[in-house]
């Protein structure tokens, strides 16, 4: 989905190496056996400091062709600290998007309790065309400036949403070939070869949101080369892409509503509503105001959305956004919610999105009728209007994209041994039932739900109960035992809605640092 990095990520998700990818007719590709990585210093000052070691690997641009052009991707390592005789392998993390850099997530090991994770080397990597890997996909790096046009349309904002979004499209149409090889297969593809590069006979996997999918699809079509497996905020497959982003809509909306009722339980603080309709009223207000005359110039009604939207990702960052929208309402002080804003977006750098667009705008082909579009999103508009049309326009350049699209991997994952599946209950990006039909296709793993949780892959995040059975799993292979039926095989509480006085405090009351960074970096 969308979350907050150069705005709005929907899904804050084949036409790979044949039409016929994950088949059991199609083709195989000629192998490929990309060099070993020569593994060097970083330049991260977080990798730095968790004495990581970087290097790069390169892979065919079309793996159809290995012989042909290459691309670089960037990787770091944290390696192992237990003896020889414990060793577990190499651990490949990515953050999700599609866009998300995952270079700085090698450090990832040291939050998982127990000193479960000093057992692997981590392995950090920015997909292609993302962040340090070369090249780096760019379009129109000014897209996302401020005061944008107003999400909701009538048909003059309706035109110009269609012409920007168009105009988007045709300026990652100047990326040239990168932008044919962008899908989903191909980062799995790519992670083989990085399998290949360590010189190991098989990876563990942990994926978050859209890294779930990659899981997915690797398990799918690697399935022998799949060790341990773990997917937190799953991607529901049966919707790629277009139903899962009217699927977010709708929960998000659910969950801003409950963002708003924290607000009003805490208005000794905040002063904006007594009750959640109040607040939401109130938050409503503020953006019909803001549409007519952007606060400084800058911050108007789709700068305030996408402000907001991050409340519907995480708990963590209710008390920030309440407190910017109780200066701006009360104090007229807009400084509050433009630091917010500029801290998940960065004006001037449009990658994550350019690469979010080009996996979802190819590993499926989206409708191309207008008239579809409208129609879908307006009847989901009128049963929730936060977010639908901010999300319509993020996906809108995949009506006009200028590479193929293909067909989806069916996903089967009944030879991968083992998988542990994280999901919070009211997660909004991967709704839950993303989880459960995960369940389904892979016989051998256990879901631990969190029920009423409304936080977005937030595992590893202080939660006893869900980390120590992620440790578990890591260190032994075990997993909550297998339940019958099709629900959660176990469930934990979620970590306690925060207090207005946890302003800032991500690191210690939500995600690691590291990991709330690269999960922002993707989305809206």
């Amino acid at each position: 989905m969308r979350k907050a990095a150069t705005t709005a990520l929907a899904l804050g998700l084949l036409i790979g190496l044949s039409p016929t990818v994950g088949s059991a007719s199609a083709a195989p590709a000629p192998e490929f056996t990309p060099a070993p990585i020569q593994w060097g210093p970083c330049e991260s000052e977080t990798l730095q400091k968790a004495g990581a070691e970087c290097g790069a690997v390169s892979v065919p641009l079309d793996y159809a062709d290995p012989a042909g052009e290459q691309v670089k991707l960037a990787v770091s390592r944290v390696k192992h600290t237990v003896p020889e005789d414990q060793y577990q392998g190499v651990m490949l993390v990515n953050p999700g998007g599609p866009g998300g850099s995952g270079l700085n997530l090698s450090v990832l090991g040291s939050y998982v309790p127990k000193n479960a994770g000093a057992a692997y080397d981590w392995i950090g990597f920015d997909p292609r065309g993302v962040g340090s890997s070369e090249p780096a996909l760019s379009c129109d790096p000014n897209y996302f400036g401020y005061d944008r046009p107003h999400y909701v349309p009538d048909p003059e904002l309706e035109k110009t949403w269609l012409d920007r979004a168009e105009g988007y499209a045709k300026a990652c149409g100047n990326a040239g070939k990168l932008l044919d090889h962008l899908k989903t297969t191909d980062s799995v593809e790519d992670m083989e070869s990085i399998r290949k590069a360590l010189g190991q006979e098989q990876i563990n996997y942990y994926g978050f949101s859209y890294g779930t999918y990659l899981g997915q699809v690797y398990g799918t079509l690697h399935p022998e080369r799949m060790r341990r497996l773990v997917m937190d905020g799953v991607v529901n497959v049966d919707d790629v892409w277009y139903q899962a982003n009217l699927n977010q809509d709708v929960a998000f909306d659910r969950n801003i509503k409950i963002f708003f009722d924290w607000v009003a339980r805490n208005d000794a603080t905040y002063h904006l509503g007594t009750t959640a309709d109040a607040v939401e009223k109130q938050y409503y207000d503020q953006l019909a105001k803001l549409d007519a005359q952007p606060a400084g110039g800058v911050i108007g009604s789709a700068e305030w959305t996408d402000l907001f939207l991050q409340a519907g990702y995480s708990t963590s960052v209710w008390p920030e956004r309440a407190q910017a929208f109780a200066a701006w309402v009360n104090n007229g002080d807009f400084a509050p919610a433009k630091a917010l804003y500029d801290d998940t977006n960065t004006p001037g750098d449009d990658n994550g999105y350019a690469v979010y667009t080009g996996v979802q705008c190819t590993d499926v082909q989206w409708p191309t009728d207008w008239e579809q579009w409208r129609r879908d999103n307006w009847a989901t508009h009128e049963k929730a209007p936060f977010e639908t049309w901010g999300n319509a326009w993020y996906n809108a350049p995949c009506l006009t994209w200028p590479a193929k699209a293909g067909k989806p991997v069916e996903v089967d994952g009944g030879k991968v041994d083992s998988a542990l599946l994280i999901s919070e209950e009211l997660d909004a990006a991967t709704p839950f039932p993303g989880a459960l039909e995960a369940r389904k296709r892979f016989p051998n793993a256990s879901l631990i739900s969190l029920p009423g949780g409304t936080t977005h892959s937030g595992s590893l995040s202080g939660n006893a109960c869900e980390d120590d059975k992620i440790a578990d799993y890591l260190l032994t292979g075990a997993l909550p035992p297998r339940q019958d039926g099709d629900g959660p095989d176990t469930t934990c509480e979620p970590l306690p809605q925060p207090t207005p006085d946890q302003v800032g405090t991500q690191a210690t009351h939500g995600q690691p640092a590291v990991l709330q960074e690269a999960l922002q970096t993707h989305h809206r």
